[in-house]
């Protein structure tokens, strides 16, 4: 068997470990645009923050290829695949790698800015190892930096470049960072606290261009003419599923740009699967198909998917948006559907607000069923919500108990908790 994984990160290499689980004779390539031994994404703002060494972002050791007895092809990525033939193309070379089953692990790429002035030295992504050590190259000689993009990779960065004692603006084109993540209230919050800690942000900012001369990044331009001042920029618009090899072929594509796969990992093309990032996946809290690019999926599906190739049938449970972080002084933790449609009265809205101890908790229910919360500050009991989200338990009344402070749901519930 000609086993052919596209992508070294966590998906991959949880794929190639769990086929090495049920067959220790098939062959395997793994083919990867970044040239390293497989390392923790999440924590390269750990990195770029100087809390940790580069070299501790590995999360297998450096034997890991050969361990797994896996053909490595790296720094190359894929060109374009041909599911009739079982063949992958890598890069724009002759190399062709044959396949029997095909996992595609691509992740995600950065969302390219087109904005004039984007690809001027100074202007930085923060997606993968590579970048982060860039920006800390060009953060040694820095005063100012600009961040552009108010989501969770941004806060990061502005939070990691602070910390190496650089004055920061943060850029958002929205009223309030999290948008994707949290609702207004909760927004107003968290904008407030990254002010008290001197992060300066600008709302409802736009980027006209980034302005330099010569090979030297000077101002960003807003929409307005304002000129911000700035010796490097960080862009961290979001992500985009690494699928472009796969948009002209019969792989099915979904509306969010991934992979569309079953309960197995399977595209709509057999023998070949997807995860990770890139994948489109039932999401079980609102019960359509998306791509949730975070890790803990990314694990699961990766192990699945390596089951399901290697021929032990194995049923993925659907995925669920979720993240938590601690920021600026904020514990942050959101799962599922946090702001429901307002024209949908199957939805309920529970929630609690403690201004003296900054505390805002959210519950979302539909039809009984919690599909959604949002912790600002004391989220001890965010565990038990999310297997209450998974579980799809029926809570037909006290809903408003859940917010209570070390609530104990077998008490609620007992008749899921004997």
């Amino acid at each position: 068997m000609e086993y052919v994984i596209i992508g070294n990160g966590i998906a991959g290499t949880s794929a190639a470990e769990a086929i090495r689980r049920l067959d220790r004779q098939g062959a395997i390539t793994m083919i990867a645009d970044e040239d390293e031994i497989p390392y923790c994404r999440p924590m390269i703002s750990n990195l770029l923050a100087g809390d940790i060494a580069a070299e501790r972002l590995a999360i297998r050791p450096s034997s890991f290829y050969d361990d797994l007895n896996i053909k490595p092809v790296l720094g190359r990525r894929v060109q374009s695949i041909d599911p009739a033939a079982g063949k992958v193309r890598v890069g724009d070379s002759d190399l062709i790698v044959p396949f029997d089953r095909l996992l595609i692990a691509s992740g995600a790429d950065p969302r390219i800015s087109e904005v004039p002035g984007s690809q001027l030295p100074g202007v930085f992504c923060l997606r993968n190892r590579s970048q982060a050590l860039d920006i800390m190259a060009a953060a040694e000689h820095g005063r100012k930096a600009v961040v552009v993009g108010g989501g969770l990779v941004g806060l990061k960065a502005a939070h990691a470049l602070q910390s190496r004692g650089l004055q920061v603006v943060m850029l958002i084109r929205s009223a309030h960072p999290l948008r994707l993540q949290v609702d207004a209230s909760a927004g107003r919050m968290i904008l407030a606290k990254l002010r008290e800690h001197g992060l300066q942000v600008l709302v409802e900012a736009e980027v006209a261009a980034f302005e330099g001369s010569g090979k030297v990044l000077e101002n960003i331009v807003l929409a307005d003419g304002q000129k911000i001042p700035a010796d490097l920029a960080v862009i961290a618009k979001g992500v985009a599923p690494a699928a472009g090899f796969a948009a002209d072929g019969p792989i099915g594509l979904g509306p969010g740009g991934g992979i569309v796969v079953n309960n197995t990992l399977e595209t709509t093309v057999p023998g070949i699967y997807a995860a990770g990032d890139v994948a489109e996946t039932m999401d079980v809290a609102r019960r359509e198909k998306r791509v949730n690019a975070i890790w803990p999926e990314a694990v699961e599906q990766g192990i699945a998917a390596g089951f399901n190739m290697a021929g032990r049938r194995v049923a993925y449970r659907g995925s669920l948006s979720r993240n938590v972080m601690r920021i600026y002084g904020l514990d942050i933790m959101t799962a599922g559907v946090v702001e429901p449609p307002a024209a949908d009265d199957s939805y309920e809205v529970v929630a609690v607000t403690d201004k003296h101890r900054d505390i805002y908790h959210k519950l979302v229910f539909r039809d009984d069923r919690l599909v959604g919360m949002m912790l600002i500050n004391g989220i001890e009991q965010g565990g038990v919500l999310l297997s209450l989200i998974r579980r799809e338990v029926a809570i037909v009344e006290k809903k408003e108990r859940l917010l209570e402070p070390g609530f104990q749901v077998g008490k609620l519930m007992p008749q899921y908790f004997k």
